[in-house]
């Protein structure tokens, strides 16, 4: 049996005295890919923030068995979590290139000696990055900056790749490429967390979903499953259509 990667007990997040997230309780299997569905302000984004260690959180997060909800946000990093944030925070005026040299971090603090190798990886899987990689991230298309912040993530060879809203802004063709992509990384045996409003392109590619709604968890099961689950088709597959 498969040993979860990433186990979430009674998780509670917020801002200053408000509670956005009430008590989630959430698994990821070692390489598999879990999506966290649900509506704007439901709390997908302070989920992820708090898995990470930007916000603080209580409750009990375990990642590869050990228990992370005491450690900052770097070590969190250096234990192999990666987050590719929804404003995708990359460094706009620094070439593609030295952008994912950055990502290149953690493999550096680790004593890698070959984690520069690590860009022929990520320019198969991206190879407009190659192309442009000499161009300022800023003149980037929406879609080409959306891979290189996930290309700057992978950089650090990661465990668990966490992505917020990836799809968000693109045209439904790049939507299309960046969801085959993620299909592809599940391959490489990455575990992912995927936060997603673009609901039947996520239940497509996950093994695993949970519907949040108001800081809760609504529904859960196979993905599979709650893609044909008539509360799930009624209240968000039918304007997931991209």
């Amino acid at each position: 049996m498969t040993s979860p990667l990433l186990k979430i007990t009674d998780l509670r997040a917020g801002y200053g005295r408000a509670e956005v997230l009430h008590g989630l309780n959430v698994q990821a299997d070692k390489g598999s890919v879990i999506t966290v569905i649900g509506p704007n302000g439901a709390g997908k984004s302070t989920f992820l923030n708090s898995l990470m260690g930007i916000l603080p959180s209580k409750g009990r997060i375990e990642f590869d068995g050990q228990a992370i909800e005491d450690l900052t946000l770097e070590e969190r990093v250096m234990l192999g979590m990666a987050l590719v944030p929804e404003k995708r925070e990359l460094f706009t005026t620094m070439s593609v290139e030295d952008n994912l040299v950055l990502g290149g971090y953690r493999q550096m603090r680790l004593g890698n000696a070959a984690w520069r190798d690590r860009l022929a990886d990520v320019y198969d899987l991206f190879p407009r990055l190659k192309e442009r990689r000499q161009q300022e991230a800023g003149t980037l298309s929406g879609g080409e900056r959306q891979m290189l912040a996930v290309g700057r993530s992978l950089m650090s060879r990661p465990a668990l790749l966490m992505l917020d809203e990836p799809s968000l802004g693109l045209a439904p063709l790049i939507v299309r490429e960046i969801f085959s992509i993620i299909d592809t990384l599940r391959q490489t045996g990455v575990t992912i967390v995927l936060v997603e409003q673009n609901a039947r392109a996520a239940l497509a590619v996950a093994d695993q979903g949970y519907v949040l709604e108001m800081g809760e968890i609504g529904l859960h099961g196979p993905a599979s499953e709650l893609a044909e689950d008539p509360r799930v088709i009624d209240t968000y597959l039918g304007a997931a259509k991209k």
